[in-house]
């Protein structure tokens, strides 16, 4: 069991299929949703992740400032459907946030949260920035996490 942050160029072949795999059965298949997965970010993220026997169970990629949007992002959130509920998801958040502020000393997050998971990301700091739209069939809107 261990947390691990990692740049692109640090995941194996094998990881690397796991995480696709993982954001894939979820995003794609479970959430029904047909949209360009690798959409060439990752190559100049970190990606944040929890491996259990081998078995990724929570996962997120974090963006630096410019690459994505103007300020640093967080996407790809993402826990193993057998991990749920277990308190992964914030963990996760917690250490993505702590790790870019730690990489780029940033004073604000971006996120592209689906909508039902606003108070989720309102209890980890982050505000509400813009109107509810329409994200590949699943109502999103952008949060952002400032500094205080």
């Amino acid at each position: 069991m261990s947390w691990k942050l990692m740049q692109y160029k640090e995941l194996d072949t094998n990881l690397l299929y796991k995480i696709l795999k993982l954001r894939v059965d979820v995003f794609v298949v479970e959430q029904n949703c047909a949209y360009p997965e690798l959409d060439g970010y990752d190559q100049n993220s970190f990606h944040c992740l929890y491996l259990e026997e081998g078995e990724v169970l929570a996962y997120c990629r974090i963006l630096p400032p410019g690459e994505k949007y103007d300020i640093c992002s967080i996407g790809r959130v993402i826990v193993n459907e057998r991990a749920r509920g277990k308190g992964f998801a914030r963990q996760l958040m917690v250490r993505a946030i702590e790790s870019a502020k730690k990489e780029w000393n940033v004073t604000s997050i971006k996120i592209c949260a689906q909508s039902h998971l606003q108070e989720f990301y309102r209890s980890l700091g982050f505000e509400t920035v813009s109107e509810e739209f329409d994200e590949d069939g699943i109502p999103h809107v952008y949060m952002i996490l400032y500094e205080k």
